[in-house]
């Protein structure tokens, strides 16, 4: 896989009160802080259709039981 440069443009507040400081308080620097925020946001993203798509499925296969509990 090949690297991607990037500029991400922060205001002042969101560099400073934000990742800068969270960095900080982390050991990490704020390029590092910043590059596992998008790779965390990508695998709770990733995770969340995962679980979107088992409901569909788990559902479609017990949709006759799930509409018998309605009628209960």
């Amino acid at each position: 896989m090949l690297g991607l440069a990037m500029n991400l443009r922060l205001t002042p507040k969101e560099r400073w009160s934000g990742c800068a400081a969270r960095g900080e308080r982390e050991h990490r620097s704020m390029h590092e802080f910043v590059r596992l925020a998008v790779l965390i946001r990508i695998e709770e993203a990733e995770r969340r259709d995962r679980v979107l798509e088992l409901t569909d499925q788990v559902m479609a296969e017990h949709a006759h039981t799930l509409a018998r509990l309605k009628e209960l």
